[in-house]
């Protein structure tokens, strides 16, 4: 009897350890992939992205410098792509798929379409991974204060869609 009491706690103590190991062998990613898509005035848009947090780090004008293109996201470049042709800020967008680079101003924010896209989001010395003569199109934005939003994230709205990250909002209008 004792010898069966002994070899179930044996069992017990080694299925926990197991448990435990695979638990931590589990990564926690810092900037996991998120995606969101929808209908905007009859196109269907998705996005697929890395999304940071902030953690408690200045992002517009620190992370992310006035006056230099970055992938509008985390890792992979952002990717952007609509069913039909569009009409962004105005000008027209092809149908198909982009990689999304925004470079912030203090007010203003560039955002551009390129026709490059599964490529990582960044080159050696933090430089965007953007090849300007892949450039489809670029339109410039006013960015608006949002509440505060710790992880980066797109929302497509019936008017276009929006990059919501710290305590600004990028609205880009599509019709």
């Amino acid at each position: 009897m004792k010898k069966v009491v002994q070899l179930k706690a044996l069992a017990v103590l080694v299925v926990a350890l197991l448990c435990s190991t695979a638990a931590s062998a589990q990564k926690v990613v810092a900037s996991p992939r998120d995606s969101v898509s929808g209908k905007v005035h009859g196109a269907t848009i998705s996005i697929n992205y890395g999304s940071p947090s902030v953690k408690g780090r200045k992002i517009y004008g620190g992370l992310q410098p006035y006056g230099k293109m970055w992938r509008a996201g985390a890792n992979e470049a952002t990717k952007f792509t609509t069913d039909k042709d569009i009409m962004v800020e105005g000008k027209k967008l092809p149908a198909g798929s982009y990689s999304l680079f925004v470079t912030p101003g203090e007010k203003e924010f560039v955002v551009t379409f390129n026709s490059q896209t599964g490529q990582w989001g960044i080159k050696g010395g933090g430089l965007a991974n953007e090849d300007p003569a892949k450039d489809v199109l670029a339109v410039t934005v006013t960015g608006k204060p949002a509440p505060m939003t710790e992880r980066l994230k797109y929302v497509i709205t019936s008017k276009g869609f929006e990059l919501v990250w710290d305590t600004t909002s990028i609205p880009v209008s599509i019709k």
